[in-house]
């Protein structure tokens, strides 16, 4: 791993160390606002940026903006670590691609030439992985505000299902299953994220809103070029 993540008031130890570039991110955030509000606003910005260049995003502030979110998992717990481990891992890979490549489209050009997008450590396939990451938050935010006094553990469990639960064997939805039973109470969380009942409301929509035009153009990435997306 290239260097060590730093340490934020508002988040535990990450399964993964982000690399320094994520690190120096990460670290800018810290002491100005809350998580939830840091990643928000990442993810304006970053649709703001990508409205600017003619809707074309690029992959170096797509990364930096994707290192925030792995905060948001740690705040989770236990439940979530498998999610983390795998998030951070990708996150990084496409920090250091962004030195090499200037666009999300120019990392799956790359892949579809050499016949690689789904293998194993392409960025292709990991640029697939950390875009069901931020799926699984957005679905499982918008499970939490559905309605009012939802627990945790539903909104998680119904996220799981409806984003990662496809791409899993028996034996790791088994296992996430269990897990979910040792998630924050909905409460818990809300005082970890550092937010009151009403703003974690309105942050969590402000992510919701903001993420969602990313997700879909990494979506549209693929399905422009034939590419499925049922793995």
């Amino acid at each position: 791993m290239l260097g060590f993540r730093s340490q934020m008031p508002w988040s535990s130890a990450p399964a993964e160390p982000l690399c320094d570039a994520a690190a120096a991110v990460v670290a800018a955030r810290s002491g100005m606002e809350t998580p939830l509000t840091a990643v928000a606003e990442a993810f304006e910005e970053l649709a703001r940026g990508m409205a600017a260049d003619g809707g074309v995003l690029r992959l170096a502030p797509f990364g930096d903006t994707c290192a925030l979110v792995s905060v948001l998992f740690s705040s989770l717990g236990m439940a979530f670590r498998f999610a983390e481990i795998e998030y951070v891992a990708k996150v990084n890979d496409l920090i250091v691609a962004g030195k090499s490549y200037s666009t999300l489209n120019d990392i799956l050009d790359k892949d579809v030439e050499n016949d690689c997008v789904k293998k194993q450590g392409s960025h292709s396939r990991n640029l697939r992985r950390v875009r069901l990451g931020l799926g699984l938050i957005k679905a499982l935010f918008e499970q939490f505000l559905a309605t009012e006094g939802c627990s945790l553990y539903d909104a998680a469990t119904t996220a799981y299902g409806q984003v990662c639960a496809p791409f899993h064997s028996w034996a790791i939805r088994k296992a996430v299953g269990a897990g979910m039973y040792t998630l924050p109470s909905r409460e818990q969380l809300i005082v970890r994220l550092n937010e009151t009942d009403s703003s974690v409301q309105k942050e969590m929509r402000r992510y919701i809103n903001a993420s969602s035009p990313i997700i879909e153009y990494i979506d549209n990435l693929f399905l422009s070029r034939n590419i499925s997306l049922d793995w």
